[in-house]
């Protein structure tokens, strides 16, 4: 317990930069604004900052030596650093001695690419692949992939243009949809007295939803809460959703990151597809093969026939057209290499697995570590969530002690990325938790 004591040093006082004087020889400039008419950006008012870039900028500013970071939503090693895979590394050694052009992309990608995402997310043996009824265009990662499907359901689904969300969800969610043309809408998912899954009020508000309304789901690995179905739970909620005619619109970026098991994180959206339901989904590759900056993920959709599906791409094609024109090659190109060579694909699946297990490993150090401080409080939520984040039911008050004092910065709700949590800075992560909740 030595270390809480440990208090950051007091910030260094900016020094006030001296004012140059000016040359005496300068002469002031004709009064310039009052011939100049005033700016047309006068009235542009200064936006709220982003929480999770704040969270990091007050992080690199501090001097303390034990600071953690646990607001950003990357995978780090356990020393911390970022962290390139080496399939992706062997992937993209390949693709340069290819010495392949820098071509356009077709509007919907690289097709190489693209097959292999779908099959990556349905299975080789969906019935709907077979039946060549996937609609599939590559993104901009998954943020792209989300504005994509909003514009277009916006524009074609025929019924309410209202999408439900969880409450709480991704907070970009929100923002993509509104953008995009749709009304957002919440319902309930966290219960916040139990940390868990509300699954009753899930389950109202879903049959409460006037009939064909857009649901969107988390495939797995809900972010931010960590919290996810069961798969008794998704039979549930599938139930639900076609009694009411309800369309599915799956966000899954996190597949094989949140268990280690890329088939296991697809239940949800299978069991869909298996059912019948009229989907959508949402994939990005950003987190499973560390590809955040490369910007890659797929927007698809599940449809009737052939025929249905030549329409339905025609009018993607015409969202995407004036939104980027088509997206960029390398890191699809990268993530074809691995998915499409057999041994580079099972090499993949094995790292994919051991970034899952230092996060599952990380969660259950802390919940060790902190009962054997002799916390009373049931931690039992940290290891029984799965993915990334993690709500750790701490309070805003609690939230900003950890900042001002013990520099552990999270989210103001208390989430936290189980990936910034190593092994080095574990100890004093419970021991700081342990007391602000003592």
């Amino acid at each position: 317990m030595a270390s809480l004591l440990l208090r950051r040093s007091a910030a260094l006082s900016r020094p006030v930069a001296a004012r140059a004087l000016a040359p005496r020889w300068r002469t002031a400039p004709i009064a310039c604004t009052a011939l100049r008419a005033s700016s047309v950006w006068a009235k542009v008012p200064q936006g709220p900052p982003d929480a999770i870039l704040g969270i990091t900028e007050a992080y690199k500013a501090d001097k303390f030596t034990e600071k953690i970071n646990l607001g950003v939503g990357a995978y780090r090693d356990d020393a911390g650093k970022p962290y390139v895979l080496p399939s992706v590394k062997e992937a993209e050694l390949r693709l340069v001695q290819q010495f392949l052009d820098k071509e356009y992309a077709g509007i919907t990608g690289v097709p190489a690419f693209t097959k292999l995402a779908a099959e990556l997310a349905y299975s080789p043996g969906s019935a709907a692949l077979k039946e060549d009824r996937v609609v599939i265009t590559q993104s901009i990662s998954g943020t792209g992939a989300l504005r994509i499907g909003g514009e277009f359901l916006a524009k074609w689904y025929p019924y309410a243009k209202t999408i439900y969300i969880p409450t709480p969800s991704w907070a970009n969610h929100t923002a993509v949809f509104k953008d995009s043309g749709l009304e957002v809408k919440p319902y309930r998912y966290y219960d916040k007295t139990n940390i868990s899954l509300d699954l009753a009020g899930l389950l109202e508000d879903l049959s409460l939803a006037p009939e064909n309304s857009i649901i969107l789901l988390h495939a797995c690995a809900h972010n931010p809460t960590g919290v996810d179905p069961t798969p008794e739970q998704w039979q549930q909620i599938s139930e639900v959703i076609k009694k009411k005619n309800h369309f599915s619109f799956f966000d899954m970026a996190y597949q094989g990151f949140a268990s280690g098991n890329a088939d296991k994180d697809a239940y949800a959206l299978r069991y869909f597809v298996e059912q019948g339901h009229q989907l959508c989904l949402a994939q990005s590759f950003a987190k499973n093969m560390g590809l955040y900056g490369e910007r890659v993920g797929a927007y698809s959709l599940v449809v009737d026939s052939p025929e249905e599906k030549k329409r339905v791409e025609s009018q993607v094609k015409i969202v995407v057209r004036p939104m980027y024109s088509n997206p960029p090659v390398h890191g699809a190109r990268i993530a074809a290499e691995i998915l499409g060579d057999e041994k580079l694909h099972a090499q993949w699946l094995a790292e994919v697995k051991g970034m899952a297990e230092r996060i599952i490993s990380m969660r259950s150090l802390l919940k060790e570590k902190l009962e054997a401080l002799g916390s009373t409080r049931d931690w039992s939520h940290i290891t029984s969530q799965i993915g990334m984040f993690c709500y750790t039911g701490l309070t805003p008050e609690q939230v900003k002690t950890l900042r001002e004092q013990y520099s552990v910065y999270m989210t103001g709700d208390g989430r936290i990325s189980v990936a910034g949590i190593t092994s080095k800075n574990v100890s004093y992560l419970a021991e700081s938790i342990y007391a602000v909740t003592k």
